[in-house]
């Protein structure tokens, strides 16, 4: 049975993996600690792939060795057992005299699945598993879903009007530029989450429409790679997102189609673009994808199941006619009120 001191220690591992979140791709969220007597004498995550693991930084900070024999490792991914670029963690583990490992929730990579928990069993230390394991599980999302459903972890994004429509109709001849519904805080946060995640998806509507660059401005970090979707492959050259800030990846139907420096992967033609797509993204390693729209891409997602969450701001200004929300049967799990939106999120796992 799980304590609430182990709840503690775990929640903390938890919270140290996620302080690397947007930078560890392909590799998972880590976060480790070394308790002692009820106090923390080392602990660290990991911040980068192809850099040490968090149980190394977590060792590494304890400056009394001698203490090791008779402390417990809180982790909240089970210790690889494998060489990648870095050594297994089960082996440091066991080299360093630990005893007790705490372990949130089994590694999905079928390279550990279960064999780091069972090398450090074989080596005499005891090892508990299962703690905190849906709060490891969702800080993991992204690997989890990578793995187990051979596809990228997709999330919806969009804005509404009060009077729920996500864009005024637009005519021949407007100027390519969005409509804006939310205020500078939302658009903030809205680059931060970009920042975090392997892909962005947009329509060829919405680049005609909004001229978006779909890059990180506004929040320091990563661009992701940016994928557009776009049967006929119209559209202007000189788009934003087809500029050199970022790799960027075009999904049409049109044979003839070439946009310099971008990656053109050609489409079948049929209504099964999705089931197209995703398979391709998760064979580029692309292990979440970040949708932000428009209309006629979401409803796709959502009426092919193809989600995992969904984030919506219904803002305060009114459009009185216009593009309708994409998905009306959305149900809220949770919300978060801004100046100028409220920010709902749904979760599809």
């Amino acid at each position: 049975m799980t304590t609430p001191e182990e709840m503690t220690w775990m929640r903390r591992a938890i919270r140290l993996g996620s302080m690397a979140e947007g930078n560890t791709s392909p590799n998972p969220m880590v976060g480790a600690v070394v308790v002692h007597d009820g106090l923390i004498i080392g602990e660290g995550y990991h911040l980068k792939a192809g850099t040490p693991h968090a149980e190394v930084h977590a060792i590494n900070a304890v400056t009394d060795r001698r203490l090791l024999p008779s402390s417990t490792m809180y982790v909240s991914l089970e210790p690889c057992s494998h060489y990648g670029r870095t050594p297994p963690c089960a082996d440091l583990i066991i080299n360093s005299g630990i005893r007790r490992v705490v372990v949130g929730v089994t590694d999905p990579n079928p390279l550990v699945a279960g064999k780091g928990i069972a090398r450090m069993r074989e080596a005499g230390i005891d090892v508990v598993t299962g703690v905190a394991e849906d709060e490891c599980r969702s800080l993991n999302r992204r690997f989890f879903t990578w793995h187990e459903k051979k596809r990228p972890y997709v999330i919806l994004k969009w804005a509404r009007s009060a009077d729920g429509f996500i864009d005024l109709l637009r005519k021949p001849g407007d100027a390519p530029e969005p409509n804006w519904i939310t205020g500078m805080v939302e658009r903030v946060l809205v680059h931060r989450w970009r920042s975090a995640e392997d892909a962005i998806l947009a329509g060829g509507g919405t680049v005609r429409a909004d001229n978006p660059e779909l890059t990180v401005r506004f929040w320091s970090g990563r661009n992701p790679v940016r994928v557009i979707i776009s049967r006929s492959g119209e559209m202007d050259h000189a788009s934003a997102a087809f500029n050199s800030e970022a790799q960027t990846i075009l999904f049409t139907c049109n044979e003839k189609t070439d946009f310099p420096g971008v990656r053109v992967i050609r489409l079948s033609g049929d209504n099964n673009f999705l089931g197209e797509m995703l398979p391709v993204l998760y064979e580029m390693g692309i292990q979440s994808l970040f949708v932000e729209g428009g209309a006629c891409i979401i409803r796709h997602f959502t009426e092919a199941g193809l989600w995992d969450e969904a984030r919506r701001f219904t803002g305060t200004v009114r459009f009185n006619e216009g593009v309708p929300d994409p998905f009306p049967d959305f149900t809220p799990a949770e919300a978060v009120k801004f100046e100028k939106s409220i920010l709902e999120y749904t979760y599809h796992f």
